[in-house]
């Protein structure tokens, strides 16, 4: 049986590399901590499909994203 637990980083303009760290750890040690297993983080990156909008007004574009996921086992 596995769970799998997505990520984004997001960090405040003075944020830094630790802040992405400690949301990480938090995220584990919660799985962890309700019998989860951590077994490793992986990229995944999405397409995100644009809107026409209505006559196109408030079109948006299409892009793509990353973001990580947490793959745990019991």
């Amino acid at each position: 049986m596995y769970n799998v637990v997505s990520y984004k980083a997001s960090i405040a303009h003075t944020g830094s590399g630790e802040d992405v760290a400690a949301a990480l750890q938090q995220i584990i040690e919660r799985e962890t901590a309700n019998g989860w297993e951590f077994v490793q983080v992986q990229e995944l990156t999405t397409h995100v499909a644009g809107n026409m909008g209505c006559f196109g007004l408030g079109a948006t574009p299409s892009f793509d994203t990353s973001l990580a996921i947490l793959i745990f086992k019991k």
